[in-house]
């Protein structure tokens, strides 16, 4: 199956099975393509042959938002998402924090949001009408680079771990100077919390390098997985 990209004209030779509907191609500012596919009930988004997400399996996806949330004391505040994705982190963020937070999501795809409002608003359900809710359509490298002491929390699940997969730019985020970024955006004792599909070596060194301290966190990658895990590195900015 060949399916062409509605606004770059690209052509996309990723073979799909039979039972595998492409619904809707997105391109990515900068280059490449996100497929949002469905088989049966279950939807997923791809970039070329890895899944990034899926409707099913979101075990890991609600523990970066509920155990980030539970490190901070449960106490209110502001949280930047970096990826909107299928809305999992965003519907266990906006239960766990109170009505006096707010929550910003920052989605570099523009069309990510128009599936969430579209063929996966069944998913999202009204999470996107939640009064703390902003959705900030851009990079989310920009948004922490132009904050300053300002987040209590930003959980990144932006790539499938801390490289620029998706595009190489993202590798901002997790350099060094990246990471720096990161640490002015947040307050004192705000936690910077980073979702990963596999271990990644040298990483919590990165992250101390940058003035955190650093727990690294293995969470099943589905319900009653005793053999697959994600992982979280929670990186906490010390009060001088």
């Amino acid at each position: 199956m060949l399916v062409q990209s509605g606004n770059s004209g690209a052509v996309d030779p990723t073979p799909y099975p039979q039972d595998v509907e492409v619904v809707d191609i997105a391109d990515i500012p900068g280059g490449g393509i996100l497929r949002l596919l469905k088989s049966d009930d279950h939807y997923s988004i791809h970039f070329g042959s890895e899944e990034l997400m899926g409707s099913c399996d979101h075990v890991s996806e609600e523990a970066l938002a509920t155990m980030t949330w539970q490190r901070l004391g449960n106490r209110d505040g502001d949280v930047l998402i970096g990826g909107l994705g299928m809305g999992f982190t965003l519907g266990a963020a906006l239960s766990a924090w109170s009505l006096q937070s707010s929550i910003t999501v920052a989605e570099l795809v523009p069309k990510v949001v128009t599936w969430a409002k579209g063929p996966l608003a069944h998913i999202f359900g009204d999470h996107l009408s939640d009064p703390r809710l902003t959705i900030d359509v851009s990079d989310v490298h920009d948004v922490i680079a132009a904050a300053q002491g300002r987040y209590d929390a930003i959980l990144l699940d932006v790539d499938n771990g801390p490289d620029g997969m998706i595009q190489p730019e993202n590798e901002r985020l997790y350099c060094n100077w990246g990471l720096r970024s990161a640490h002015a955006a947040l307050k004192n004792d705000g936690i910077l919390a980073i979702w990963s599909a596999y271990p990644a070596a040298g990483f919590d060194r990165s992250l101390e390098d940058a003035g955190f301290s650093v727990e690294e966190q293995s969470v099943p990658a589905f319900v009653g997985s005793d053999g697959e895990f994600h992982h979280i590195w929670f990186a906490t900015k010390a009060r001088r």
